[in-house]
């Protein structure tokens, strides 16, 4: 216990010393008054935390300062803040916060996660933008997109009531088929559990005070039995499964090259182009990680999209109506749109920003830390605080987006005596050197499940006691967050519909 208590000691004096430097440089952002050692941390709201933040705004402006047990967080509640300080000044802060948890885990090897000066992040930076960084890039895989959605549309004709279960399906066989050539057939495989159970542990130990040591660092020199160090006894679980989730497919590839066999995929093209056998470890290391990194990163954001999609369809028929009579007009009957439509359906494609507006898959991004001492707009950000862009707050700001909690498409397009409003996407990827590198790919796949999905399906609520029962268009609590769970119909438009599902 002397152990445990001089960690503690040393861990108070250090947070003392950091306050008392800082009183001397100047002023941090304002923000709730905080309590002596906890600082703001009873002040953080259990639930969606984007809404309190967005209401601290209004008080203490666009940004926002808290210090949780000694650590401070930097609330950006504004687009042009986030753009001035994530973007503008993107050499300082573009760094990841260290959260130990993740750490032992083995997740800072992920471009994602690792900090902005580590090998890992500059040659995970560079494999994205040779794969995804632009559209004609992302168009070599249109056709395996294209080709994926279309079984989500027989799935749908077989089975509409699994709607979460066929959308999870089709977005996990677009990544695992581009990142490594492999066919999934259902969320059963054995790779798919494996990521989506590394998926699960992430969110779980990065979930807001769920672990003291990702709060006090010191705490992991803890054994553990100790307060602070019962973390330990899960770790051998959460190991086993990132390193699965990111050797095992990896491997399949390998095997398939080996024998000849391989599909053409990211991870088969970064090993042909990086010396093949005679790869160095540290480029292959990355190269694993690439294919993870889409999977964990693309399959629950594009899922959470399209779910939100049917949602706003059974709760919007005008909506619904209007984009299908420029399908029509535009595509007809005949086929299913396809990726080189997108430029001919202005109401299709402000429809799905629209979606990506209303329900932003991850409210506050991922965190930034700024990597030394900043003065911005003459406020004091001490080195390795955390920066949190609150991209809810960002796609609801009235200012930006006039009556934000209504639905309106309508608001994307130009015409007489009004200007589309700010693009969402600009937001809700990231900002700076840590934009979201797949998000062009991202981008097409929600566009094509819409447009597709629209073509040849009518959309309504689920009927109980024939009384419509109605979604509610509201944000779940948590790092990645999805709709509530909600029931629709979804019927073929018409028998051409379905014959059209089955030639495709």
């Amino acid at each position: 216990m002397l152990v445990y208590y001089g960690i503690l000691l040393s861990v108070s004096l250090y947070f003392v010393k950091r306050w008392v430097n800082a009183r001397r440089i100047g002023p941090r952002p304002p923000g709730p008054p905080p309590l002596p050692v906890l600082g703001n941390l009873l002040n953080l709201p259990k639930e969606k935390q984007w809404e309190t933040f967005q209401k601290w705004a209004q008080t203490y402006g666009d940004i926002v300062s808290l210090s949780v047990v000694g650590r401070t967080m930097i609330l950006l509640n504004s687009r042009q803040e986030a753009i001035e300080m994530l973007e503008g000044k993107g050499n300082l802060y573009s760094d990841r916060p260290s959260i130990p948890i993740l750490e032992f885990m083995g997740w800072t090897n992920s471009p994602a996660l690792a900090q902005s000066k580590s090998q890992a992040w500059k040659q995970g930076r560079k494999f994205f933008h040779q794969l995804f960084g632009t559209n004609a890039f992302v168009a070599r895989f249109n056709s395996v997109q294209e080709r994926e959605t279309r079984q989500f549309l027989l799935r749908m004709l077989e089975d509409s009531d699994d709607l979460s279960g066929n959308i999870r399906t089709t977005m996990v066989a677009i990544i695992m088929r581009i990142a490594y050539g492999y066919h999934v057939k259902s969320v059963d495989d054995p790779f798919v559990r494996s990521a989506e159970q590394a998926l699960e542990d992430f969110s779980n130990v990065t979930a807001p005070g769920k672990f003291l040591v990702n709060l006090i660092p010191a705490l992991k020199h803890m054994p553990g039995w100790a307060p602070g160090g019962g973390f330990k006894r899960l770790l051998p679980g959460w190991v086993k499964t990132v390193s699965d989730t990111v050797e095992k497919p990896h491997s399949f590839v390998k095997r398939q090259m080996a024998l000849g066999i391989a599909e053409d995929s990211t991870t088969s093209r970064l090993l042909e182009e990086n010396g093949g056998d005679s790869i160095d470890l540290e480029t292959e290391l990355s190269i694993k990680w690439i294919g993870t990194t889409m999977y964990l990163a693309a399959a629950d954001t594009s899922t959470i999209s399209i779910k939100a999609f049917f949602m706003a369809m059974t709760l919007f028929p005008e909506c619904q109506k209007k984009a299908q009579a420029e399908l029509d007009a535009v595509v007809g009957r005949s086929r299913l749109p396809d990726c080189t439509d997108r430029d001919s359906l202005p109401y299709v494609h402000a429809l799905v920003l629209e979606v990506m507006r209303c329900h932003t898959a991850i409210p506050l991004g991922f965190p930034h830390t700024v990597s030394e001492d900043n003065i911005y707009k003459g406020y004091y950000i001490p080195r390795d605080s955390m920066i949190m862009p609150n991209i809810w707050a960002m796609t609801h700001d009235p200012v930006v987006h006039p009556d934000p909690m209504t639905f309106n498409p309508e608001r994307f397009l130009s015409s007489a005596g009004h200007s589309p409003e700010p693009d969402p996407r600009h937001v809700i990827f990231g900002f700076g050197r840590r934009i979201c590198p797949g998000r062009l790919l991202a981008d097409t796949s929600v566009f094509l499940s819409c447009a597709m999905t629209l073509s040849v399906f009518d959309i309504s609520p689920h009927m109980e006691n024939g009384t419509p029962v109605l979604p509610v268009m509201d944000h779940m609590s948590g790092t990645i967050s999805h709709p509530p769970p909600f029931k629709c119909t979804i019927r073929p438009r018409s028998e051409a519909a379905v014959a059209l599902i089955h030639a495709s």
